[in-house]
């Protein structure tokens, strides 16, 4: 593909700003805009002209049918197609598309996660239109982004709190600004989601039962090379893999995504894509396309696309880099800290209150990534540690340092030189921060880099949880200025005394370091180490109290939550469970006890013919083996007997901890052995891939 003809395939399968002004009349167009800016009902006769403008266009572009396309909380999208036809006298048809068609539907409720708010027979759910996003086409589809609620008004998807933490984050962030001297409308919160996947080949990939089930593999051996020489790492990409990459950004780019980098990761097989920054919704809807689009144009190269967080033991896990910012409506980003940052007030109060929210609101950032996915992931191999902590560098730490103790005399930020030593190459500005790669939460110029998302994850949730916590401490300024009477003077109090309460929470050194565990623990830091650990902070009252102030969710709609993140988190480790005992009983197994046979054979037969056997290389590796083996099979019944004992566990929280605690440990036995043995076992006697061809065969 030319690259003269990106521009015109950028965006040809969206009904976007520039063809609804195309194909709106003048009007209608203005009256949407408004509408969407003030955040006002849709009137049905505007929709009935918008809903027709839009049949017509999806008709043009080949589609036949139209969906609400929604975020339920299982973390993927769904979808329920109905086509664009009406029957009419004469055994004929029209295409028709009404208003109502567009703003609201009704599917079936029953089946998607509820967290215990409505019984399975209360089917009934709507979905409602987010004009705010724009509607596109996949695959012949009219796809509409949508809301989802029950029919009693529960929120049962991901984009309504989303657009409500986005709400309350603008709301927040406009009364300080407007105390400050500052006016805005609207503050925006924008995000850039950097997405980590591996790439297998499809042919390997499906004969491996744990990958096709669970989307890592729970057995396999390290191989003889991984990452260690640091050779895939930016290395040049292997041309089937470009082949794919070229087709992956062709299909985004039709859908307005806006696919910017792409490069190898760290791990053998690992890649990343990276997009230009977007609304805070319009990124998590082009993310869920993103991941959905990835695994579809895999298949067509004969690739399969892993996008679980630890796909491979012993190697680097994949995540999703949030790239988080907010500005005004007039363009001006509130997290630049410019040429003089401790005399920038805006940006100063602005710093304060992440600050003091993410200190504040620790618990709720780690559950916000937490998966039974990430927990293999957090702490090994480039992903932060599951301790969350603020990393600002030194400059600007230097400048929090200087407000919290009055120093007036603080010099300036001022960008240093970077000299190369070489005269052919030119001399440039070097950045006043480094980036620190094992910070969760760090700030990289302009915005923070919340580093802890596992690959899978609906960046909706960290998100919501972001924009509500900012909120809350914005809230608080807020209140406190209103009542001041010099607004300088308060602002850089609350600064002065945010930055000293929350010192804690910032932390520029190694994430990794043993030390930082033992100081964390002394600073009262919280270290959740699995979800299990995480999920019970949920339900704490501060937290429950937060997202009702600020009207994300209801009491209700918080405990629900914290049921189906704990019941998912329990359901995903027993899939995985029943998996590798089926695995390990009716492939590794068997294979195992088939090799230990022929070297029997050999031996036996040997010594048939007098041959001394005592030091030979076949019976001292069936004796090896015999051995692993017997301890495997009690393994396998160790964690037969673990799954079997879930049934007498009390569900949620309990059933939790007996899966991190029992399911988890006998899991991680009966791994560490089969693992030796694989080992030690040919080729062609092993009944799945190994993780040289896994990794390497692409």
């Amino acid at each position: 593909m030319a690259s003269k003809n990106v521009p015109e395939l950028f965006g040809s399968l969206v009904f976007n700003d520039e063809v609804m002004r195309e194909r709106l009349p003048k009007e209608v167009y203005k009256s949407l805009h408004k509408t969407i800016e003030d955040g006002k009902e849709l009137d049905i006769s505007l929709a009935n002209a918008v809903a027709h403008a839009m049949k017509e266009w999806a008709i043009e572009k080949g589609a036949t049918h139209y969906t609400h396309w929604f975020q339920p909380m299982t973390g993927i999208t769904a979808e329920k197609h109905d086509s664009f036809i009406a029957p009419v006298s004469g055994g004929k048809v029209i295409m028709e598309f009404s208003g109502k068609e567009l703003i609201k539907g009704e599917p079936d409720a029953s089946s998607f996660p509820s967290g215990g708010i409505r019984a399975t027979f209360e089917a009934r759910g709507y979905t409602a239109w987010d004009p705010t996003s724009y509607a596109f086409i996949k695959e012949d589809s009219l796809c509409i982004p949508t809301a989802f609620c029950s029919y009693t008004g529960e929120v049962l998807d991901k984009k309504t709190p989303l657009l409500r933490s986005m709400q309350e984050l603008s709301k927040q962030a406009v009364r300080v600004l407007d105390l400050l001297g500052e006016k805005a409308k609207r503050v925006t919160s924008t995000v850039g989601p950097e997405q980590e996947y591996f790439l297998v080949d499809r042919k390997l990939y499906e004969q491996r039962k744990d990958l096709i089930l669970t989307g890592r593999t729970l057995f396999g051996a390290k191989p003889s090379k991984g990452q260690e020489m640091d050779d895939h790492y930016f290395g040049a990409i292997k041309p089937r893999v470009m082949e794919y990459m070229q087709d992956l950004n062709e299909e985004l780019w039709k859908l307005g995504i806006l696919a910017k980098t792409e490069h190898n990761e760290v791990a053998p097989a690992q890649h990343e894509l990276a997009p230009v920054f977007s609304t805070t919704n319009v990124a998590t809807d082009h993310n869920q396309l993103t991941m959905e689009i990835m695994k579809k144009v895999a298949k067509k190269h004969g690739l399969a696309c892993l996008l679980h967080e630890k796909p491979f033991a012993g190697v680097n896990g994949s995540g999703k880099h949030n790239n988080w910012s907010i500005s005004t409506d007039k363009g001006k980003n509130l997290l630049d800290p410019g040429k003089d940052p401790k005399s920038n007030k805006v940006f100063l109060i602005f710093l304060a209150a992440v600050i003091k929210a993410v200190d504040d609101y620790q618990d709720l950032m780690r559950i916000s990534v937490a998966s039974a996915g990430n927990d293999h992931r957090l702490g090994a191999n480039e992903a932060p540690p599951a301790i969350i902590s603020i990393f600002l560098g030194d400059d600007l730490t230097a400048v929090v340092n200087a407000v919290k103790n009055g120093d007036d005399d603080f010099s300036k930020i001022e960008s240093v030189p970077m000299h190369t030593g070489v005269d052919v190459l030119p001399d440039f500005m070097k950045d006043t921060t480094d980036r620190n790669r094992t910070s969760p939460f760090a700030f990289t110029g302009n915005k923070f880099e919340f580093r802890m998302l596992g690959s899978t994850v609906s960046i909706a949730d960290p998100n919501i949880i972001l924009n509500t916590i900012v909120a809350e401490s914005l809230s608080i300024f807020a209140d406190e200025l209103e009542k001041a009477d010099d607004i300088d003077a308060c602002a850089m109090a609350i600064c002065k005394r945010e930055f000293k309460d929350h010192e804690r929470i910032i932390f520029n050194g190694n994430g990794y370091d043993e030390a930082w565990i033992e100081e964390a623990e002394r600073r009262g830091l919280l270290n959740l180490k699995t979800t299990a650990d995480a999920l019970p902070y949920y339900k704490l009252q501060k937290n429950v109290d937060l997202f009702v102030k600020h009207h994300i969710f209801t009491e209700v709609e918080v405990y629900s939550r914290y049921e189906i993140l704990t019941e998912n988190y329990c359901k995903t480790i027993n899939i995985e469970a029943l998996t590798m005992a089926e695995m390990a009983k009716k492939q590794l197994l068997p294979a195992a006890i088939k090799f230990v046979t022929s070297l029997a054979d050999s031996v036996a037969k040997k010594k048939s013919i007098g041959i001394d056997v005592s030091n030979d290389a076949a019976f001292l590796l069936a004796d090896k083996l015999s051995k692993l083996i017997n301890i495997m099979y009690k393994k396998i019944e160790d964690l037969d007997n673990a799954i079997i004992g879930e049934k007498e566990v009390e569900e949620g929280q309990p059933l939790a901890d007996y899966t991190r605690d029992t399911i988890i440990t006998a899991m991680n036995e009966l791994r560490a052995v089969a693992d030796e043995i694989e080992v030690d076992m040919p080729d062609e006697f092993m009944p799945y891939p190994t993780y040289s061809d896994l990794l390497f065969k692409v």
